[in-house]
């Protein structure tokens, strides 16, 4: 069992920047891939960015590209999403999220991440 904890949201103006801290516990070494999922008022949970454990490949949602920069620490089980040039559309609940099962691909669906942490809110003001 994989206990995961967000940190880092917060209130942030527009241009701004904030990095996101996702410490994992229990179970660490099964995990192969990670990610980080938000989640706007009154919309479904979207795919912001993953990273694969095997080689450290990482794929992002196209709106973030160029802004987020996803990274991970393993020796911390530390997951990080480094947020840059931030806009009010950011502002979302994050979430992270890992991926246990065997598998050698990188995923963008929820319904392929086993363990998730409770979120952290990151609001941008214009």
């Amino acid at each position: 069992q994989v206990q995961l904890r967000e940190s880092g949201g917060g209130l942030v103006q527009a241009g701004g920047s904030l990095r996101l801290s996702c410490a994992a516990s229990g179970g660490t070494f099964s995990i192969r891939n990670s990610a980080w999922f938000r989640q706007a008022p009154g919309k479904g949970r979207e795919f912001v960015s993953g990273i694969r454990r095997s080689d450290s490949t990482t794929n992002y949602t196209e709106s973030v590209k160029g802004r987020f920069t996803i990274s991970r620490d393993s020796a911390k089980n530390t997951l990080y999403l480094q947020m840059s040039s931030l806009k009010p559309e950011d502002t979302a609940v994050y979430f992270c999220a890992v991926r246990n099962r065997l598998s050698s691909g990188l995923y963008y669906s929820e319904r392929e991440y086993d363990y998730w942490g409770q979120g952290t809110q990151v609001t941008v003001s214009s």
